[in-house]
């Protein structure tokens, strides 16, 4: 999965790309901006893997901006004016994307990329475990709060927001189940119920269709359609 941002100062250039992305199912659109600035602090809080990037935007420009960002973060401009073209293969982009933009041309570009996040990834580093922390957006706007994984007691899916309970403490996050679900490491958590997503080492026991978790005293239900992968966890413990 490449985790992807939008950066384009005109809104209908944004909702071309994002409709796209959506098509795509190599990509995941962790969020689209008009504002550079903006983008800037996402790549630093968040794990960005791949930017499609306008290059004239007022407050900062697309040059400017990728001149800016770890070279970690692979960029595609995105722009009108061809003139910029050689400047932009000079900062080692990705691909450079003349609008209108094609689906064509843009799964092109996505492959391109794909191939050069593969081939910079070592064996080594694919083994190692994800980070042992995530950035949330919270139901403050503008606000991202850090959690360690080590901390979360367990996730609930709410009505609009999903719960991420640590220490007894409530953080509402404006995210889907899907999405966290896909993002925390698979060995560390899992997901036991549309409703549940559970870190594995605080299971202590099963009872029926409950989980029971280590100083926990809310009900954890296990739904039919993830009862099996739970079980596949545990069967080599089972006595």
């Amino acid at each position: 999965m490449i985790y992807c941002i939008i950066v384009d100062d005109e809104q209908p250039a944004i909702d071309i790309l994002q409709h796209y992305v959506q098509q795509t199912p190599l990509l995941n659109l962790v969020a689209t901006t008009t504002n550079p600035l903006e983008a800037l602090q996402i790549i630093a809080t968040q794990k960005i893997d791949l930017v499609f990037l306008d290059i004239q935007m007022p407050e900062l420009s697309g040059i400017d901006f990728a001149k800016a960002i770890n070279g970690n973060t692979r960029v595609i401009l995105t722009t009108a004016y061809s003139e910029f073209a050689l400047e932009g293969y000079e900062l080692d982009v990705i691909d450079y994307l003349l609008k209108p933009i094609r689906l064509p041309r843009f799964l092109a570009a996505v492959q391109k990329a794909a191939k050069s996040i593969q081939e910079s990834t070592p064996e080594t580093t694919k083994e190692q475990p994800e980070n042992d922390y995530i950035f949330v957006k919270t139901e403050s706007k503008g606000k991202l709060l850090k959690i360690d994984l080590a901390d979360i007691d367990y996730i609930e899916g709410m009505k609009n927001y999903v719960a991420i309970y640590t220490g007894g403490k409530k953080t509402l996050v404006n995210t889907s189940m899907k999405e966290l679900e896909e993002r925390l490491p698979a060995k560390q958590f899992i997901r036991v119920h549309k409703s549940f997503i559970i870190p594995v080492e605080r299971i202590t026991g099963i009872e029926g269709n409950r989980v029971l978790l280590k100083g926990i005293t809310a009900e954890i239900l296990t739904g039919e359609n993830y009862k099996a992968t739970l079980m596949e966890i545990i069967k080599g413990k089972i006595i």
